[in-house]
């Protein structure tokens, strides 16, 4: 038993499972730390057949994955009841978020099939409800009318540049939802690179927060981006060209 008097699964998630609390009080249920370990057994044993992803150590994926993803809610105005996860991936950061609010709607976004496919086993594996796995691009996505401008949130992490992304998540979010970028070092630059595309998606940018936490390896920044004007109909542009063709503040131009 921990502090709290519930059982933890796995002593081995107890000193992650600890700091969510400290850090990001996020108390996470008997059923919700169940689920946790399921995932973190079911990312080593497919990352032994199929690279999902390149943490390969359980402190890592409690960490990198887990712990990481778990950050979105810093930039949260209130839990959200619908999110869209540009590039998730294997589900990062999306089904961690899932599990802590299980009556979110939730697409993930992946375009690579053998990483959708996880998704889906999980999904299938936890009972997830309302959740959704898309194999198409972001912009795709972006011009569907089941989608555009259809959520609270968008996020993504380690996806492309914070010019590209601001053009992949802002047509999905409604005016007075928000963008949400999980951003390394670089973020303050990047941030700067993408004011122009911001402004002409519809967004400000609201706040950059550094994400640097006691007992958590590592650190970087979360970008969050107010939606507060609805998006043109020209953007995203079409599959592949935001990310050969990003629209920065220095280009004066398209």
């Amino acid at each position: 038993m921990n502090k709290n008097g519930l059982p933890v699964y796995n002593q081995d998630m107890a000193h992650w499972i600890d700091l969510t609390e400290k850090h990001l009080g996020i108390v996470l249920s008997d059923e919700q730390r169940k689920q946790f370990q399921m995932l973190e057994e079911e990312l080593l044993a497919w990352n032994e057949k199929i690279n999902l992803t390149a943490i390969r150590d359980p402190l890592g994926v409690q960490e990198k994955h887990f712990f990481n993803s778990l950050t979105c809610f810093l930039g949260f105005k209130r839990p959200p009841e619908s999110m869209i996860d540009i590039g998730s991936g294997a589900g990062f950061p999306g089904l961690p978020v899932k599990i802590v609010l299980p009556e979110m709607r939730l697409p993930l976004v992946e375009s690579i099939d053998k990483k959708a496919n996880f998704s889906r086993h999980i999904v299938d594996k936890l009972d997830l409800k309302d959740v959704t796995v898309l194999s198409k691009r972001a912009e795709e996505v972006g011009r569907m009318p089941a989608h555009r401008e259809g959520y609270e949130i968008a996020v993504a992490r380690a996806v492309a540049q914070a010019p590209v992304l601001a053009e992949y998540l802002l047509p999905l979010v409604k005016v007075g939802g928000r963008c949400l970028m999980q951003k390394g070092a670089r973020a303050p630059e990047e941030i700067q690179e993408a004011g122009r595309i911001i402004g002409l998606c519809g967004g400000e940018l609201s706040d950059l927060l550094r994400l640097s936490f006691e007992g958590i390896e590592g650190e970087g920044n979360l970008a969050v981006i107010n939606k507060t004007r609805p998006t043109p109909g020209e953007f995203p542009r079409a599959v592949g060209v935001p990310a050969k063709k990003p629209i920065l503040d220095s280009d004066g131009g398209k």
